[in-house]
């Protein structure tokens, strides 16, 4: 059944991409595992999917050393709020962390690099959809934290996130995913010449919204229940 589904992501997203003039192998389809236990998870990236996905530390903590005990190779993110408290725990178990909103996490998460001697990859998490509840940096201050962040010798920023509202509104949905890649586009200009500034991917869309990211330039997807349903 995972397979299936895996598939029928990958078809889907192929058919926007020819519809649009896009290569669908740039697209990066991200498990989002948060209702799938690790064997589960085991059958999405058998079925081609390369990227995890997890939303809380605890589960960080418990899914992923099953995934390694089976001997699965597979990029691990971190893509829900992360609290301080829980850096250290974070940057043991994941690849990259999508969802950094604020300086203090991406000092702590320096500090927690530098006793380890290791870098961390991090996108930097926008709030499109003014929606108090979201976590996000906001727009107007984004650049302005990338800047900052750059300066962390152990933190190296590959590229943005955001979540649209729950809404039937489409354009309220565009709306979100265009900000963010006008926001992705003025980064790129101003650090085209950073090492430590990439700006590589667009982590925007999930299962109800993804066909709307991929046409406003989304790279990366979190699709969880359209795989793991």
């Amino acid at each position: 059944m995972i397979k299936d589904n895996v598939l029928r992501v990958k078809d889907q997203v192929a058919a926007v991409c020819k519809r649009i003039g896009r290569d669908p192998h740039e697209v990066t389809v991200v498990a989002v595992t948060k209702y799938a236990e690790a064997p589960l998870m085991k059958e999405a990236v058998d079925a081609g999917l390369t990227v995890v996905g997890e939303n809380r530390v605890q589960e960080v903590e418990r899914k992923f050393p099953q995934l390694d005990a089976m001997n699965v190779k597979v990029s691990k993110h971190l893509i829900g709020h992360l609290q301080t408290n829980k850096v250290k725990l974070a940057l043991q178990y994941c690849d990259l962390i999508q969802s950094v909103d604020s300086f203090k996490l991406a000092q702590e998460i320096e500090k927690q690099a530098a006793k380890i001697n290791r870098n961390m990859d991090i996108f930097v998490q926008v709030s499109t959809s003014g929606e108090e509840q979201k976590f996000g940096v906001e727009h107007v201050e984004a650049i302005a934290l990338v800047e900052e962040i750059a300066k962390l010798p152990h933190v190296f920023i590959k590229g943005l996130m955001t979540m649209a509202p729950l809404t039937e509104d489409k354009e309220i949905v565009r709306k979100c995913f265009r900000d963010l890649r006008i926001i992705r586009d003025e980064l790129k200009n101003k650090f085209s010449n950073s090492d430590k500034i990439q700006m590589k991917y667009l982590s925007m869309g999930m299962s109800s919204d993804y066909e709307i990211a991929l046409e406003e330039g989304s790279n990366m997807l979190r699709i969880g229940s359209a795989i793991f349903k």
